[in-house]
C-alpha cells in the first residue's frame, strides 16, 4: 500500500476512534483545510476544529470511509459522518468527498466537499430546506461555525 494511502487510513481510523491528537499527527504543521462549513482553516485551526467536533459529539459520532486512493502527491477518499448536530439535536448523515495533497510524508492540504443544502436540511430542518441553498444562508452557516471554533479555541 502506498504510504500516503496508509496515511489516509491512519487519519480516518483516528477519526473513527475519536482521537483528535492522532488525526493532528497526520497533518503537516502548515496544513490548509477547507470545507463548506468552516471555509479555509490553517495550521492549528484545522486540528482544533476536529478536536471541537469530536468533543461535542461525546463519542456519539460514527465515521465510515472508503475508496481511499493516493500517490506521491495527491489522494482522495469518500467518507460518511453520522452524528447529532449539537445546536439543534437533529440527526445528520453527511456524505463527504475528501481531497488531499501531501508534503514531507504528511497531509498538507485537505479539502472536504459536501452538499450544504442537503446538510442544512438535516441539521437545521425547515429553515435549511427553504434557505440552505442560498449563498447568504451558507455564509451565515460558515460565520457561525468560525465563531464557534474561535470561542472553543479561547477556552
Amino acid at each position: 500500500m502506498h504510504p500516503n494511502k496508509q496515511l489516509i487510513h491512519q487519519f480516518y481510523t483516528a477519526f473513527q476512534n475519536g482521537d483528535a491528537l492522532a488525526m493532528k499527527q497526520c497533518y503537516h504543521p502548515n496544513i490548509q483545510f477547507r470545507d463548506p462549513a468552516f471555509g479555509l482553516l490553517k495550521e492549528e485551526q484545522a486540528s482544533m476544529m476536529w478536536k471541537m467536533l469530536l468533543e461535542r459529539a461525546k463519542g456519539a459520532i460514527k465515521i465510515e470511509y472508503n475508496e481511499a486512493k493516493a500517490d506521491d502527491t495527491y489522494g482522495t477518499a469518500k467518507w460518511v459522518a453520522h452524528y447529532t448536530f449539537s445546536q439543534t439535536n437533529r440527526k445528520v448523515i453527511n456524505h463527504i468527498a475528501a481531497e488531499f495533497e501531501f508534503k514531507d510524508g504528511l497531509i498538507y492540504k485537505h479539502t472536504d466537499n459536501f452538499n450544504v443544502w442537503k446538510w442544512s436540511q438535516q441539521a437545521l430542518g425547515w429553515k435549511g430546506y427553504l434557505f440552505g441553498w442560498t449563498g447568504f444562508f451558507q455564509q451565515k452557516i460558515q460565520e457561525k461555525a468560525l465563531y464557534s471554533l474561535k470561542k472553543y479555541s479561547e477556552r
